[in-house]
């Protein structure tokens, strides 16, 4: 979705609705950082200090994250899931317990309804997530094996809840990576998919997340 020449009334709230179409409609995805400031003034014919604010309007919204020296980075593609990213207590716990319904019968299905190249899939996002490079990296990673494992269930209406929910566990992820359990094995989970095995394979997805509660009730994660 190109950028157009914003009307000089109200420049702010309409670099601001354009920027949030770019995020929301999947032009700039998740985890993708925007172009600089210098493309955002030509590409919209308003001055610095506009696109400043809108940035930072976004930023604070949740939907925009500002590394310095870096650039600016999508963080989330709405304001509602941007505030899940900085979830806690009670909404984390909620989260996981969303997760672990979606997950273990996504688990369960995968097991029975797999295919090769799912399998082949998921090794390769199963070694993403070993070599992720920081939080960010390892949360969407992790997020992504697990949302191909319940797309491997066959399942199409599994699959979309869990889509629509993906930036939300993604920030569950996040939050809970220093929780210190033990956590289950996902190769061990995965081999279990790959087996056919659908009972142990639900059973392992279940305890990933119990673990996690347990966890999270023994110390705050955030």
């Amino acid at each position: 979705m190109p950028l157009t020449t914003a009307r000089r009334t109200g420049l702010v709230d309409q670099v601001i609705e354009q920027l949030r179409r770019a995020i929301s409609g999947g032009e700039w995805p998740v985890g993708q950082r925007i172009p600089n400031e210098t493309l955002l003034v030509e590409s919209l014919g308003v001055g610095r200090n506009t696109v400043r604010e809108a940035v930072r309007a976004l930023s604070h919204a949740g939907l925009l994250e500002v590394r310095q020296g870096d650039g600016t980075y999508v963080r989330a593609t709405s304001e509602v899931s941007g505030a899940l990213r900085r979830l806690c207590g009670a909404e984390l716990r909620d989260v996981l317990q969303v997760r672990r319904a979606l997950e273990v019968e996504g688990a369960r299905l995968a097991a029975a309804n797999h295919t090769p190249g799912d399998i082949a899939e998921l090794r390769t996002l199963l070694a993403r997530t070993d070599d992720a490079d920081g939080t960010d990296d390892f949360a969407r990673a992790d997020a992504e094996f697990h949302l191909t494992v319940v797309r491997a269930s066959g399942n199409p209406i599994l699959t979309e809840l869990y889509r629509g929910l993906i930036e939300t566990i993604t920030a569950s992820v996040a939050t809970t990576r220093n929780v210190p359990v033990q956590m289950v094995d996902h190769g061990a989970l995965l081999d279990r998919i790959a087996d056919g095995d659908a009972d142990e394979a639900a059973r392992m997805a279940g305890e990933l997340i119990d673990r996690i509660l347990a966890g999270i009730d023994s110390t705050d994660p955030c």
